[in-house]
């Protein structure tokens, strides 16, 4: 509908207070800004945003002005539920002068003497962010003006909060994958280690991972696994997995065994959520290695004077998926002298434009024995080189060093 010569003036005095606003300020004290703002221009007495959380089907008050108690108090509202519950699950403006527990859940609002309320859903590319609604304490009427208008600042309010808690996620998921990733692998007598982790190009970060670590009776684990997504939620599943594996690790007669708990306890836990991993356990000799596979990509191995090979492992389903635990297999690898091993994630043979199995040519030709570090190196220019990846890039280089006469 088109703006009326009023309704324009106080739409370029909106948008004048958001665009200084943004420059400047943090969520919190913008929200707060631009709803002082609402309340002047709608001459209003509470503007309130609440917060679409979609896995729970709830709105969040998360800032207020004029009825702060709705934040403090932690106000929830269930989508579907009162006049706020109405605009989300109708996604569309709702508008009442009658205010009491009949027609709003927020018991603060009809305490406060509101006698009419107008709410507008918060969208984002038609995707539910959350609502916004301005209530009177006396009795009087909005119009399709203000209806509009409404929506406007609904909508600039739902781009900033979307892009401010997209780079909260980055941020935390950035910070939790960094607090897991071993920095540095500690020195394994026999095994020489090198690692690379580079997020893709299209999500900050997700769901990668790699782990070394000892087990009772000088056996070593390591693993690579990739939970599947990205962002913050894939960060967050794989510190759990994580955190897991290692437990069933310690108890576990293998990497069938522990992968099978794992897969088990992502069934009853993770309802929806699936990881592939590769899980091996090198004995005290390190002459071999026992491995298991859950959906995830066969490691390379090179050996002196050998092209370098994927390993013939047979895989089994990934993590989280129906397969009974008795049904994981272990596959024995023969670790000759001075060999080097690759475990990695999909992302660093994967690529949009080209065949997945011109990615296995070029790791097992980019694969070489030596170094880890000179090897992980390789493989990543190899590989990667000047174009960043989509997806997300986990290497992990195991060398065997040589026997000491």
């Amino acid at each position: 509908m088109p703006v009326e010569p009023g309704a324009r003036d106080r739409l370029h005095r909106l948008e004048s207070i958001s665009d200084a606003a943004l420059g400047r300020l943090e969520l919190e004290p913008l929200l707060r800004t631009l709803l002082e703002r609402v309340r002047e221009l709608f001459d209003v007495d509470t503007a309130t945003v609440l917060r679409y959380d979609e896995a729970a089907g709830q709105l969040t008050a998360i800032a207020s002005a004029g009825i702060e108690e709705e934040v403090f108090q932690g106000v929830r509202v269930s989508v579907g539920a009162g006049f706020a519950g109405r605009v989300a699950a109708q996604r569309a403006p709702v508008l009442i002068d009658h205010v009491d527990e009949s027609t709003v859940v927020n018991a603060l609002l009809w305490e406060r003497g509101l006698k009419v309320l107008l709410g507008v859903p918060m969208l984002a590319r038609d995707e539910l962010v959350g609502v916004l609604h301005i209530g009177s304490t006396v009795k009087r009427s909005f119009g399709a003006e203000d209806i509009e208008l409404l929506r406007i600042a609904a909508a600039r309010l739902a781009l900033t909060m979307v892009a401010e808690a997209a780079s909260e996620d980055r941020a935390a998921a950035t910070a939790l994958q960094r607090s897991l990733l071993p920095a540095r692998i500690a020195s394994v007598p026999g095994l020489d280690f090198a690692s690379r982790y580079v997020p893709g190009a299209d999500f900050a970060v997700g769901g990668d991972w790699y782990d070394v670590f000892p087990l009772p009776g000088d056996r070593l684990g390591i693993v690579m696994g990739d939970v599947a997504g990205h962002g913050l939620g894939a960060a967050v599943v794989m510190g759990r997995l994580r955190s897991a594996l290692r437990a069933y690790a310690l108890d576990a007669a293998s990497p069938a065994e522990a992968l099978g708990k794992l897969s088990r306890k992502m069934n009853h836990f993770e309802e929806g959520i699936m990881a592939t991993v590769a899980y091996a356990v090198v004995p005290p000799d390190r002459e071999t290695l026992v491995l298991s596979l859950a959906g995830h990509p066969p490691p390379v191995l090179a050996t002196p004077g050998s092209p370098a090979r994927l390993l013939d492992v047979p895989p089994d389903l990934p993590v989280g998926l129906g397969l009974p635990p008795a049904d994981r297999r272990d596959t024995v690898v023969a670790l000759p002298p001075e060999c080097t091993l690759g475990f990695y994630t999909d992302g660093l043979v994967e690529r949009r434009d080209a065949d997945l199995d011109d990615g296995f040519r070029k790791l097992t030709t980019a694969m070489t024995t030596g170094d880890p570090e000179a090897v992980c190196a390789r493989v990543m220019a190899a590989l990667v080189g000047t174009n960043p990846a989509h997806d997300d890039v986990a290497l992990l280089v195991v060398t065997k060093r040589p026997a000491r006469p």
